[in-house]
């Protein structure tokens, strides 16, 4: 055999090796023939390279193996694969592999296993300090126990999560060493389990985390009690019965200082305090919407002694008996009550801010603070947040009311005029929650682009508007990244929270608005729009400076039914016009 037959052949094999020829093709320097395939060897072949034809059982414990994400985008796609991925077995996988620890029982509903897993993948605290130079979001330590956020609550040292199961945890402030080998003070790094079998949590209503000393827990425990005819409780051992009490816990250790217990026909379902340390009122909930109260002193309460506390029906729960309450707010001086129809009332306990939410004196009574006050509504309120002298409402279809005190511009109506009934705030609809301060609001609403924002409006001091230093006077959008599945918001002095957990068994509560509801005719609405313009060009023409044109212009933008990117447009060229402004015409340097 010659060297050339040799090498060709050796360079044959190669071929064949990565370029896949068979060794039935034609010799090498002659034209490939096209080879013809019949319709049902190509049917044939593509039914047997696709993820289909796979066995039910296959299919869900690959599936399993892909992260939430992913699950979701590919039940997207079409609908064999929505109702492949919507079978609660490949949920039940992902939620053992997410969470090994949790027990079987799981979050109930009509999708348990789903519902668990989507809670347990999209948990998450994050927080952004407003002190300091770098300013950035940042997550805290992720319970492995826990099953989804439900609710949390920032105190002076520490932050407090109760989960889907009723875990309370006790997230820690702790120092740690950096890669650097520097030690660092992080916020919310370390979590212990509080308490279990909790219902609700309050602390002190003021916004100012200094003041919450005390956590107090609405639990539920057995007490020993004597047998009767040898019958107990289903779920309870012999001698024992479930009852509601409240502990109370040291914030700053977590060590309990106090417990209440109810009686057992007594069935709570939240809890809130209202007043000062000496004279605090602990109101709670109970299932059948009727409001208890009791006196707590709190400068006694680490002193060890027991003693018997006469509960007491409230007064909004006396007069108006046939009125059942779904939810409760409270702040220093104030409680506000939400009933299942939608109605809103509220007990006003300082002269002060009663004026500064109503704008009379008429009709309080200082002999009588616990009294009602029903506020006029054009519709059912959903959900409502109340500040220290202001308070926001949202109704069902979505749109948002303001009332109160607005002197830092706190109300987002685009001036500093006080409200004693709830305005409208036109250019914000359906938010996701509501939060109001001391003198500052914030709303957390959706974006044109599936994302989330958060607006703020009112005092800017101390960076609590991020992006805004200054304040404003109209909702406007701060400068924080704000995560996909964030669901509450919260601030403080020293930071601003945001709680993240995603249940799907929340269906969207906002209605549309019917015609008959929507007040004003097209025609009367562009009326108000060029009469509010001609305001702002009058205004415009009064200011002798451009920084004032721009923030009067600004405040133009912000009141405008514009989307956020159209407003976020305008901002920034208003700024940038602003800075070149201030360039030309500042003196050249020598």
């Amino acid at each position: 055999m010659s060297d050339r037959r040799i090498a060709r052949k050796l360079r044959r094999r190669k071929l064949q090796r990565f370029s896949h020829i068979s060794s039935t093709e034609e010799p090498l320097g002659q034209p490939k023939k096209k080879q013809r395939r019949s319709s049902t060897e190509t049917k044939d072949r593509g039914d047997s390279t696709s993820i289909q034809v796979f066995p039910p059982e296959l299919l869900y414990y690959i599936i399993s193996f892909l992260p939430v994400k992913d699950v979701v985008s590919l039940g997207q796609t079409c609908r064999y694969f929505y109702e492949v991925c919507d079978s609660e077995g490949i949920w039940q996988r992902i939620c053992r592999r997410l969470s090994p620890r949790l027990r079987d029982e799981n979050s109930g509903g009509s999708r348990p296993w789903k519902r668990s897993a989507i809670l347990n993948y999209t948990k998450g605290l994050y927080f952004q300090m407003f002190s300091g130079r770098r300013h950035f979001v940042s997550k805290t330590v992720a319970p492995l126990l826990s099953h989804g956020y439900r609710k949390f609550l920032p105190t002076k040292d520490h932050v407090f999560i109760l989960d889907y199961n009723g875990t309370l945890f006790f997230l820690k402030n702790a120092l740690v060493s950096s890669t650097m080998g520097h030690v660092q003070w992080r916020r919310a790094c370390r979590y212990v389990v509080l308490c279990r079998s909790a219902k609700d949590f309050a602390t002190d209503p003021r916004s100012d985390t200094v003041y919450r000393k005390y956590l107090y827990v609405l639990a539920t425990r057995e007490q020993p009690v004597a047998p009767v005819m040898g019958r107990s409780e289903a779920g309870t051992a012999a001698g024992s019965r479930l009852c509601d009490c409240v502990e109370v816990y040291l914030q700053s250790s977590g060590q309990r200082v106090f417990k209440m217990t109810f009686h057992f026909s007594m069935k709570f379902k939240q809890i809130v305090l209202v007043g000062q340390e000496t004279e605090r009122s602990l109101l709670l909930l109970t299932e059948e919407g009727k409001i208890y109260s009791l006196v707590v002193n709190e400068t006694q309460l680490d002193q060890p002694r027991s003693y018997t506390v006469q509960l007491a029906l409230r007064k909004v729960s006396k007069c108006l008996p046939h009125l059942s309450i779904r939810h409760m707010h409270s702040n220093q001086s104030s409680a506000l009550y939400l009933t299942e129809e939608g109605a809103v009332y509220f007990e006003v306990h300082s002269p002060g801010v009663y004026r500064d939410l109503f704008g009379t004196l008429h009709a309080f009574d200082p002999l009588d603070q616990q009294m009602p006050l029903a506020l006029s509504l054009p519709a059912k309120v959903l959900t409502c947040a109340l500040g220290y002298n202001h308070l926001g409402l949202v109704d069902e279809f979505g749109r948002m009311f303001m009332q109160g005190n607005n002197r830092y511009g706190q109300l987002g109506t685009g001036d500093k005029i006080d409200r004693g009934e709830p305005a409208q705030v036109h250019y914000l609809k359906c938010p996701i929650d509501l939060w109001c301060g001391l003198n500052h609001t914030l709303v957390l609403s959706h974006s044109g682009d599936l994302g989330k924002d958060l607006m703020g409006c009112g005092c800017g001091a101390g960076g609590r508007l991020p992006g805004w230093p200054k304040g404003n006077a109209s909702f406007v959008r701060l400068h924080i990244k704000v995560p996909p599945c964030v669901r509450r918001i919260c601030s403080t002095r020293e930071c601003l929270y945001m709680l993240s957990s995603h249940d799907i068994e929340e269906m969207p509560a906002y209605r549309e608005l019917p015609a008959s509801k929507a007040g004003l005719l097209p025609s009367d609405t562009e009326a108000m729009a060029a009469r509010a313009c001609e305001d702002y060009l009058s205004q415009l023409h009064k200011c002798r400076t451009l920084e004032g044109r721009m923030a009067k212009m600004k405040e133009a933008v912000g009141s405008m039914p514009l989307m956020t990117f159209q407003k976020d447009f305008f901002w920034e060229a208003l700024d940038m016009i602003q800075r070149a402004a201030e360039l030309q015409g500042s003196p050249p340097s020598s």
